[in-house]
């Protein structure tokens, strides 16, 4: 799983800050530990110090307004937000609650989380007094990004030898998902991008970032935390709600509702919400997955995803068909 194993050097660290443990034991990639204070966890930090305090400034700000749906960070004994051990790695400790991850299965729940999606990007406005440079980022940048390793990937391919099932699968379906690509990137940058960059988004809301207890959903892992358009948290969460389903249209417009009953979207938000989803993200995924790993074996299962997004796309163009005009989309 590629998840890095905590040692057990990191358990003095928890000396460093005024809490009184009780009992420490390993969780996945990190320490989690009971103090008379709650119950916390305590992972590596491998981003800069600057993130850490943009990330700590949000979630003080979102609690100031009455959110209490989120992680909160601990400050150490010298009142800093990262501690380094003895080989000068960094590590954040985080409340944490004891429950069970976003159980994707069952539409209440999305439903729930979608709202409460809603509700914290209600509060993450930051004030003009909020620390940090606030960089915006912005959809078509991504695109770019994307179209420029499909093109590279699409070169290698065409220079490779003796190819494989995947590989000529691959060639089979690349110009139409490519030239899809470019297409939707230039209408999103005719649109002037429809993106309005108004408050910081979670970055990564995603079921496994959700953690359910005592009947209340929390969020976690706030370290992807970005100054962008509210439609990218919930483009994410539905793109994998959607490709789960079929992209069956209930499920869409479902969560969808979910979001407008807490917080409602601008016109230009929708124009952006139906771009990312009409980019065929999870083919760059699956061909950059490709390029990036080794040659000499290729997973079945890259064949199997590569054939679930051909054999989806004619549902997916349905349902964006029947977002355009729900909602008077040009």
């Amino acid at each position: 799983m590629g998840v890095t194993v905590v040692n057990d050097r990191s358990v003095s660290l928890l000396d460093k800050y005024d809490i009184e443990v009780l009992r420490t034991w390993k969780g996945r990639g990190a320490v989690l530990c009971e103090a008379k204070q709650g119950i916390f966890v305590l992972k590596e930090y491998a981003g800069h110090m600057e993130k850490a305090a943009f990330q700590d400034a949000l979630l003080h700000m979102i609690q100031e307004k009455g959110f209490d749906q989120a992680e909160s960070i601990l400050r150490n004994k010298e009142q800093e937000l990262l501690t380094q051990d003895q080989d000068g790695t960094n590590y954040i400790l985080k409340t944490y609650k004891e429950g069970r991850e976003c159980n994707i299965r069952d539409m209440e729940e999305c439903m729930q989380a979608v709202r409460v999606l809603a509700a914290f990007h209600k509060v993450s406005r930051p004030e003009e007094t909020f620390p940090g440079i606030l960089i915006p980022h912005c959809a078509c940048q991504e695109f770019e990004k994307h179209n420029r390793e499909l093109r590279r990937v699409k070169k290698y391919l065409k220079e490779r030898g003796q190819k494989t099932d995947f590989e000529i699968c691959l060639m089979h379906c690349y110009d139409y998902f490519f030239h899809l690509a470019l297409q939707v990137t230039e209408e999103l940058k005719a649109s002037q991008d429809g993106q309005k960059n108004n408050l910081i988004c979670h970055g990564d809301y995603q079921y496994h970032n959700l953690m359910v207890a005592d009947g209340q959903m929390y969020i976690i892992n706030f370290e992807k935390c970005v100054y962008d358009s509210p439609v990218r948290d919930l483009y994410l969460f539905m793109r994998k709600l959607l490709e789960k389903s079929g992209w069956a249209e209930n499920v869409g417009f479902e969560l969808m509702k979910a979001y407008e009953k807490v917080s409602a979207l601008e016109k230009e938000e929708y124009l952006q919400l139906y771009y990312r989803l009409a980019y065929p993200e999870k083919f760059w995924k699956i061909v950059n997955f490709y390029y990036n790993s080794g040659k000499a074996w290729i997973p079945g299962k890259n064949l199997e995803k590569l054939n679930k997004v051909i054999d989806q796309e004619r549902d997916k163009l349905k349902f964006l068909d029947k977002l355009k005009s729900r909602y008077g989309l040009p």
